[in-house]
């Protein structure tokens, strides 16, 4: 039986067990610890920030308590990146708000900045101006920031910047996930470092960070007894898994490298076939290639070519399905100009681990040039 080649699995750097013992040493088996502090504290300084970060249960918590934090609740709308993954749209429901979703654009796949001005103006004339604005980096590219930002700017609109895919990634050399009035990571077992499951919220201020974490754990009052006048969660990380997280963190950048290489590798090998197409970055924008996403000229050949890789026990996937043409999400407002569709339809993407050797991405690449030519 042939070796299966993952879309993206975890890579472990060496020290990640170092931590994990000294959490058991110490007897912390608990939502905290020194591990979980210290890791939020080295996230902080890799992202070169002032603002703080809270370590949490997952990239969805981290968005669902952001939203909480921005007031928004019953009867509100944010406006949501389309081309996403559900979790970015997901907890916009679980605080009794509803989803307006925006188109992308074809230079970053991400959120249109012209589609975003106009939905804006129109809820706004319909009395509904939006409570917020989640924007996310689509497979680690940088959004439009300048220009998105920009436009929430004007309209006194704040940005949930959904960074769950781009940690490593930057725009004009300040990270991405920093820009917003909020950010949110991921650490899935598929992102670029993992801590299993995991995700973390940044926060502007330490008072900020302390509502976090409130919120995140059951949001128990000041008291002897257990006393609750607001309505908490179970949010937080592990102290367990912060120690996996201390030793993803410290090889992060040959993460980010090695995924760029993937990258390139294909770009070059397959330079040959026009009818293929590769996202490039824009100006000011570094991304950390978190996957390698290829275009193909129609849905039957993107669907030739994740058939082919299957049955030589390749993994490839789809794009995702935008937000806008999902059943649970039917009855929302979208603004669309069928730039997701189209890369749903046409889109596939390749294995992109850190730990792909030669051999994997040549066979690869080789299965793709088989069915093309």
């Amino acid at each position: 039986m042939k070796d299966k080649i993952w879309l993206s699995s975890p890579h472990m750097g060496g020290n990640e067990q170092k931590y994990v013992q000294e959490a058991f040493e110490s007897n912390w088996v608990a939502p905290m610890g020194a591990q979980l502090d210290t890791f939020e504290k080295e996230l902080e300084c890799y992202l070169q920030t002032s603002q703080k970060v809270v370590a949490l249960n997952s990239g969805t918590a981290a968005i669902h308590l952001a939203l909480i934090q921005l007031g928004v609740g019953i009867g509100d709308e944010v406006l949501c990146q389309s081309f996403t993954f559900s979790a970015t749209a997901n907890p916009i429901t679980y605080v009794g708000a509803t989803p307006v979703f925006i188109d992308s654009e074809a230079d970053t796949w991400n959120m249109c900045p012209k589609l975003l001005e106009e939905a804006i103006k129109s809820r706004i004339s319909n009395g509904k101006k939006p409570k917020a604005i989640i924007a996310m980096h689509a497979y680690g590219m940088p959004y439009k920031i300048s220009e998105i930002h920009q436009i929430a700017s004007t309209y006194q609109i704040p940005i949930l910047e959904d960074a769950a895919s781009a940690l490593g990634s930057t725009y004009k050399n300040k990270a991405c996930g920093s820009y917003g009035t909020y950010g949110v990571w991921s650490f899935n077992g598929n992102k670029i470092i993992t801590t299993s499951g995991g995700g973390a919220l940044l926060c502007n201020s330490a008072t900020e960070k302390e509502h976090a974490i409130f919120l995140a754990t059951q949001a128990r009052d000041t008291a002897p007894h257990y006393q609750h006048t607001h309505v908490g969660y179970n949010y937080r990380m592990s102290n367990i898994v912060a120690g996996i997280g201390r030793g993803q963190l410290e090889v992060l950048d040959q993460r980010v490298a090695q995924r760029r290489a993937n990258f390139e590798f294909y770009k070059t090998a397959l330079a040959g076939y026009a009818q293929l197409q590769f996202l490039e970055e824009s100006s000011g924008s570094f991304s950390n290639r978190w996957l390698s996403c290829v275009l193909t000229p129609s849905f039957k050949i993107r669907e030739q070519l994740r058939l082919a890789l299957a049955e030589e026990q390749i993994e490839s996937r789809p794009l995702w399905k935008p937000m806008h043409l999902q059943p649970v999400f039917a009855t929302c407002r979208s603004f669309a100009n069928g730039v997701s569709e189209d890369l749903f339809n046409r889109g596939l993407c390749l294995p992109s681990g850190s730990n792909l050797t030669l051999d994997n991405l040549q066979k690869v690449v080789e299965v793709i040039k088989q069915r093309l030519d």
